[in-house]
């Protein structure tokens, strides 16, 4: 068995799990503020998930949302990044919208992307090089768009931020619309699908991007952060990710423009 098939495997009964414990009871605790939200879920998912790698893969080295690797910096060898529920909030109160997410890394490369959509039952995966699928059905190449007939994926609370507004305001008013999912897992499956032109957002960690960046990457689009740069997958960072002409005509008309902004804020979430 190869570590795309077992991985495939693992986070398919992963999601069956899930779904028992949801039925036994979900129990909440907040983390850096109120509405940063941990579940037994989480916890119990990431557990699963990383102790069966470990048993199974014991040289492979894992980076998890809820403890696991944080302080990992080297690239040799296999590296698994998971987000055992992505979309807790959403998990809490609306008890769907959200996903598991694995990215599998060799020696700092993408080797493989899973996104499991557990309440539709939907699983996104690619293995680099060999298309991106929906379950078993292979995803067509992504579709370019500008940013006048594009929605684009945005949280509205970044709206508000003072210097933040100014950068990503006129990006929804030149756009066809906006929409906020609340899980950046299946936000970047709805760009890979089309059903977003991109999406957009000044922070976020890479267990949140690192499986669903493969998956759209192997349909043709571009996952960056708002300058252009390769994304890390040992650190925060600004994220855009959206079809190719999208991607170029918001690093263009919007970033690069605001450049003071976007670096101020790329340094913040180094430190």
């Amino acid at each position: 068995m190869t570590v795309y098939e077992f991985a495939k495997g693992l986070i398919l009964e992963a999601g069956i799990n899930v779904k028992k414990i949801m039925k036994q009871g979900i129990e909440i605790e907040t983390k850096s503020n109120p509405n940063d939200l941990v579940t037994n879920v989480d916890k119990a998912t990431e557990k699963y998930i990383f102790d069966n790698i470990k048993q199974t893969y014991p040289e492979h080295l894992v980076i998890g949302e809820e403890g696991h690797g944080h302080d990992l910096k080297d690239e040799s060898g296999i590296v698994w990044v998971i987000d055992p529920i992505d979309g807790t909030l959403n998990f809490v109160h609306q008890k769907e919208n959200f996903a598991i997410s694995i990215g599998i890394f060799n020696d700092g490369k993408p080797y493989a992307g899973f996104v499991y959509d557990v309440i539709n039952d939907k699983l996104y995966h690619a293995k680099a090089g060999e298309g991106a699928f929906e379950n078993g059905n292979l995803l067509p190449a992504i579709q370019s768009s500008p940013l006048s007939t594009s929605i684009i994926g945005i949280n509205p609370n970044w709206l508000t931020k003072p210097r933040l507004g100014e950068v990503f305001k006129p990006i929804v008013d030149e756009a066809r619309s906006a929409r906020a999912y609340g899980s950046a897992a299946l936000e970047i499956i709805h760009v890979a699908t089309g059903k977003l032109g991109g999406y957009i957002t000044p922070r976020l960690q890479p267990w949140d991007f690192a499986g669903g960046l493969i998956i759209l990457q192997e349909v043709g689009g571009i996952g960056t952060d708002l300058m252009g740069n390769i994304l890390s997958i040992y650190e925060p960072s600004s994220i855009v990710m959206a079809n190719p002409q999208l991607h170029a005509e918001l690093l263009e008309f919007h970033f690069q423009k605001n450049n003071e902004i976007i670096e101020t804020l790329q340094k913040r979430l180094k430190h």
